[in-house]
C-alpha cells in the first residue's frame, strides 16, 4: 500500500473519530441535539417515504421532475432567508458584542454565509460526484464506481440541509425550529422520488434505487445533530453557524438544483415549483414561528 493511500486513511479514521466524539458528546449534553436528532430523522423518514412510489409507479416525465427539482430549491430558499439568516442577525443583535452596529452584524452574517458556499465549493471540487444530467465532476471522478459517484453527490446536497436543521435547533428558536424541520422534510418527499427515479433511469433495478435513496437520507440526522454540537458550544458561534448552513444551502440551490431543473427546457414549470415552495415554506416559518 502506497505511503499516500496510508496517510489518507489515517487522516480519514482520525476524521471519523472525531465526528463520533463530537456527536456522541452532543447527544449527552446537548438536548437540543436530541430535538435536531428528531428532525434530522423526520427529514431522514420523508426521503425514504418518497421513494416508495417508485417501486410500483412509471417513471415521472422531466416536467414533473423538474417541477420537483424547483419545488425542493424554493423551499430551501425560503429555509435560507426565514428560518437561517434572519435569525443570524438577530443573534448578533441579542449577543450585545461591541460595535455591534447593523454593518456589523450583516458583515458578519455575510462572511458565515459565504465561508459555507466556500466550503460547498471545495467539496464540490474535490469529492468525486456525478450529476444525473451534467455528468462526472470531482478530483478522480473517473475512478471511482459510478455507484458511489451517485451516492457522495447525494450527500453533497444533504449535508446542508442537516446542519440547517441542526442550526435551527441550536438556535432555540422552538416552533420556529420545528418549522424548519418540517418544510425541509416537504421537500425532501418530492426529492426522494426524483432521486430514485433518476436512479432507476440511469439503469439501476427499482429495488437497489429505492434502497440507495433511502440511505441518502440518513445524511441528514447525523449533520443535525453535528450541526447542533458544533453551534451549540458557545453563543458566539451561534450566528456563525447558522449563516454557514444557509450559504451551504443557497450554493447547492444554485450550483446544483436550479441548473438541473432548467437543463431540459421546462423553465416555467421549475419557476413556479420554486414559488410554490418558496410560500409554502414562509408560511410555515411564520405560522409557527
Amino acid at each position: 500500500m502506497r505511503w499516500r493511500t496510508r496517510v489518507g486513511m489515517i487522516i480519514c479514521a482520525a476524521g471519523l473519530l472525531i465526528l463520533c466524539t463530537v456527536i456522541w458528546n452532543g447527544l449527552q449534553q446537548l438536548p437540543f441535539a436530541r430535538q435536531a436528532l428528531a428532525g434530522g430523522s423526520l427529514a431522514a423518514l420523508a426521503t425514504a417515504l418518497g421513494t416508495l412510489p417508485v417501486l410500483f409507479a412509471q417513471r415521472p416525465s422531466v416536467r414533473t421532475q423538474d417541477t420537483l427539482f424547483g419545488f425542493g430549491a424554493g423551499v430551501m430558499l425560503a429555509a435560507c432567508a426565514f428560518s437561517l439568516i434572519i435569525p443570524a442577525l438577530n443573534a448578533v443583535q441579542a449577543s450585545g458584542a461591541p460595535g455591534g452596529s447593523p454593518w456589523t452584524g450583516g458583515s458578519l452574517v455575510g462572511s458565515a454565509i459565504l465561508l459555507g458556499g466556500l466550503a460547498l465549493l471545495i467539496m464540490d471540487r474535490l469529492l468525486p460526484h456525478e450529476h444525473f444530467i451534467k455528468g462526472r465532476e470531482g478530483a478522480s471522478a473517473e475512478q471511482v464506481r459510478r455507484t458511489w459517484l451517485f451516492v457522495f453527490a447525494i450527500m453533497l446536497h444533504n449535508i446542508p440541509e442537516g446542519l440547517a436543521i441542526g442550526a435551527g435547533y441550536a438556535a432555540n428558536e422552538g416552533l420556529r425550529a420545528n418549522a424548519l424541520a418540517i418544510g425541509i422534510s416537504i421537500q425532501d418527499v418530492p426529492e426522494g422520488f426524483v432521486v430514485a427515479a433518476a436512479l432507476l433511469a440511469a439503469g439501476y433495478t427499482r429495488g437497489f434505487a429505492v434502497a440507495l435513496g433511502m440511505l441518502s437520507g440518513l445524511v441528514e440526522p447525523v449533520g443535525a445533530v453535528l450541526g447542533a454540537s458544533i453551534i451549540g458550544q458557545t453563543a458566539w458561534m451561534l450566528p456563525w453557524g447558522l449563516g454557514f448552513a444557509a450559504g451551504a444551502m443557497l450554493f447547492v440551490i444554485s450550483h446544483e438544483i436550479i441548473p438541473e431543473s432548467h437543463r431540459k427546457g421546462h423553465e416555467s414549470f421549475a419557476t413556479a415549483g420554486l414559488m410554490v415552495g418558496f410560500v409554502l415554506m414562509m408560511i410555515l416559518d411564520t405560522a409557527l414561528g
